[in-house]
């Protein structure tokens, strides 16, 4: 199968370095137009897939698009693609469209020889190294077949969870947004070590680390996080008094201001 990308931001090359560094599409399959065509190109190069000069030519050339242009600029995108996406299955990343908002505007186009098939998907970033999350919209019009082949190049990638579009929202703030949070707590205590003699570089590789060993920790035993966290903190030790300092400062508000603060916008 052909795979299309319509835009070719940060999203968009995880998957398409994800997909290519997997196996689970081959880089002679994989097409992109993005209207910057120069980085198009440096992109192209570096990552392995081939430019396309229009939107017209990627979706006549591709069977399976990935939507990866701005929420804003999808409606123009795909109108200026006309009838092209006549049979095409679409696969969006853009926060804010839901499969019936999708049905709504491709209605709307003209001259479509036959339906546009849909799957709104929210991934997150570590998909380019295989850690990466993957939300799907239980509500779509993705052939059986298609939809199969979609989870199939997703799972080698990282986890694929299914949910209804009501949830999406609040799937895609915890999870599309938490790799930047993540990196905000490793610079953090990156900074600390820095402060009490550790190199900077070592400091990134310990914290990140300690990070991802714990996240496994936590996946592989199915313990209660706060179980976890209890069984580091020992009676009057170091650990109960950091915990406390983090209680103190209001780190589970601060976590959770932030995802109200992803939703009050939405």
């Amino acid at each position: 199968m052909k795979i299309g990308f319509l835009g070719m931001g940060n999203m968009a090359q995880a998957l398409c370095r994800g997909f290519i560094s997997s196996g689970t599409a081959d880089r002679a399959d994989i097409f992109a137009y993005a209207p910057h065509r120069e980085k198009l190109e440096q992109n192209a190069a570096s990552i392995g897939f081939t430019p396309c000069p229009s939107s017209k030519e990627l979706a006549e050339g591709c069977e399976m698009l990935f939507i990866c242009c701005k929420p804003y600029q999808i409606e123009d995108a795909l109108t200026g693609i006309g009838s092209s996406l006549s049979g095409k299955a679409l696969v969006s990343v853009a926060a804010g469209w839901s499969l019936e908002r999708y049905n709504e505007m491709l209605s709307g186009i003209p001259d479509l020889r036959s339906p546009v098939r849909v799957q709104t998907i929210m991934p997150n970033t570590p998909a380019m190294v295989g850690e990466g999350v993957f939300l799907i919209e239980a509500a779509n019009t993705l052939r059986d077949d298609e939809r199969e082949a979609l989870i199939s190049m997703l799972k080698p990638l990282g986890l694929v969870h299914e949910l209804p579009a009501s949830l999406m929202g609040i799937g895609g703030a915890v999870t599309g947004c938490f790799p930047a949070f993540a990196d905000m707590f490793i610079e953090a205590y990156a900074d600390a070590a820095v402060k009490y003699g550790i190199s900077r570089q070592d400091a990134y590789s310990l914290i990140s680390q300690a990070l991802l060993g714990s996240a496994k920790l936590q996946q592989q035993t199915g313990l209660h996080p706060g179980v976890l966290k209890d069984q580091v903190c020992s009676p009057s030790g170091t650990t109960i008094r950091g915990v406390q300092a983090l209680e103190d400062h209001g780190l589970r508000s601060a976590c959770m201001a932030s995802i109200d603060a992803i939703m009050e916008k939405k």
